[in-house]
């Protein structure tokens, strides 16, 4: 059965900026589904971002499916945004202990689209997403096999406000006010690199720029679910990033196993229900 892939769109909390401060703050988050970094500030937009990293393998246990996606993107941080401009790969875990692997893009509040590149585990990937106006380029290369892809989209809603660097646990979603978050895959570490963005007439730069805030994101069963699609659920992992290093355009997130909650295993049903949400 065809699944439908949206990426959820989500805000975090975080300080809020004096008027007038001087930018290069940062603080940090968490999320019971996002793991990464996300830089913004009250006064810029941003442009571009983009990111090279290793997909990584998975840990699968038949009658255990897990979920997990990784991917860089615009807006969506804020905790008014109503859009988000993404690209990035997914790794799963099937009911029948597989792994599953894909390419996808995303314009919240649209559905995601797949991308007719192959994936596997050890591949390097180059993401890149460029917002003019409403014109929105999405690129994808996979450095391994040499294949790439490459979207213009025209979409009623854009987000500039931010740029993100994220691992994520997907979500079911019966509805769209009903979703769970699932349980985040075993991806032992994803080391994003060559990462940055490009505020609105200014040059690229890596993580740590000071005309910008940077939040450091921790995924954790317990952290709060700031999402566009409403629902619950704590997801059976959790993730942290390392500290930004390489001039700050570098980092590590790494998996961390936590017991999952008692109760039915919502992730079993996903396939059936047909509505995978990030």
């Amino acid at each position: 059965m065809s699944v439908v892939r949206a990426r959820l769109l989500f805000a975090l909390t975080f300080a809020t900026l004096l008027g007038g401060a001087a930018p290069a703050l940062a603080d940090s988050s968490t999320s019971s589904n996002w793991s990464g970094y996300a830089v913004h500030h009250a006064h810029v937009t941003f442009r571009t971002v983009y990111a090279t990293w290793k997909q990584p393998s998975l840990s699968c246990t038949a009658g255990n499916p897990t979920y997990s996606a990784f991917w860089v993107g615009l807006g969506g941080f804020g905790l008014s945004s109503q859009a988000l401009e993404q690209i990035g790969t997914e790794a799963d875990c099937t009911v029948s202990g597989r792994v599953k692997m894909s390419a996808w893009y995303e314009l919240v509040p649209s559905p995601s689209r797949a991308l007719s590149i192959t994936v596997s585990a050890g591949d390097r990937l180059e993401a890149r997403v460029t917002v003019t106006g409403h014109k929105v380029v999405l690129s994808l290369r996979n450095v391994t096999t040499g294949k790439s892809a490459v979207k213009t989209v025209h979409p009623s809603e854009i987000d500039v406000s931010s740029a993100e660097w994220i691992a994520e646990a997907p979500s079911e979603c019966a509805s769209i006010t009903s979703c769970q978050t699932l349980p985040l895959a075993d991806f032992g570490s994803a080391g994003f690199s060559s990462a940055g963005a490009q505020a609105t007439g200014a040059a690229k730069s890596g993580l740590t720029d000071r005309r910008w805030t940077l939040t450091r994101i921790t995924l954790e069963p317990s952290g709060p679910r700031f999402i566009g699609l409403q629902g619950s659920g704590t997801p059976d992992g959790a993730a942290t990033p390392s500290p930004v290093t390489g001039n700050g355009t570098a980092f590590t997130i790494t998996y961390t196993p936590v017991p999952a909650p008692a109760g039915p295993n919502v992730a079993a049903d996903v396939a059936s229900a047909g509505h995978l949400f990030h």
